[in-house]
C-alpha cells in the first residue's frame, strides 16, 4: 500500500484540498482499483472524484454526479479511464447488473462508486473504502481503509 493510502485518517479544510487529495490517491492506485465512497449527501464524494480525474490527467471540470444515469465514463488523454458510479437513486441492485457493471469494475480503469452500500450482494470483495464526514462548513474528515 502506498504512503497516502497508509494514512487512515485525514482532514481537508477546503474543496480544493479534497481535490488535491483525490489527485494524489489516483496517482498511487493500480489499474483496476475500485474505490467505494461512503458519506452523507454533501460530504464531498463528488469533489474527491474530481481529484481522481485530475490525478489521471482528465478534466476535473467535466466531473459531475451521475445521479440520473448511474455511471459516467471519463476518458481522454489521461493515464486511464475513470468509471464514476453514483448509486444514490438505485432502487434494486439488479438495475446495476443491466449496465454490465462488471465490465467496468473489473477492467483496467479506475472505478469509483458513490453510495456503494446499495450494491448489496454485488459489493466487490476487494476495494479501497473511503469515508467522508462533515466536520465544519468546508472541513472534511476522511478515513481510508483497504478491504480484502
Amino acid at each position: 500500500m502506498s504512503n497516502i493510502l497508509r494514512q487512515h485518517n485525514l482532514i481537508t479544510h477546503s474543496p480544493d484540498e479534497t481535490i488535491v487529495l483525490g489527485a494524489k490517491l489516483a496517482k498511487e492506485l493500480k489499474p483496476g482499483s475500485i474505490i467505494c465512497l461512503f458519506g452523507d449527501l454533501g460530504a464531498g464524494k463528488t469533489t474527491l472524484v474530481k481529484g481522481f480525474a485530475k490525478g489521471l490527467r482528465l478534466k476535473a471540470d467535466d466531473v459531475h454526479s451521475p445521479t440520473f444515469t448511474l455511471l459516467n465514463i471519463y476518458e481522454g488523454k489521461g493515464r486511464r479511464t475513470l468509471y464514476h458510479f453514483d448509486l444514490y437513486r438505485l432502487a434494486e441492485s439488479s438495475e446495476i447488473e443491466l449496465l454490465g457493471y462488471e465490465e467496468f469494475l473489473y477492467g483496467q480503469g479506475l472505478s469509483v462508486i458513490e453510495w456503494p452500500e446499495r450494491l448489496g450482494q454485488l459489493m466487490p470483495k476487494e476495494y479501497i473504502r473511503i469515508e467522508l464526514s462533515h466536520r465544519a462548513e468546508f472541513e472534511r474528515g476522511i478515513s481510508i481503509k483497504e478491504v480484502k
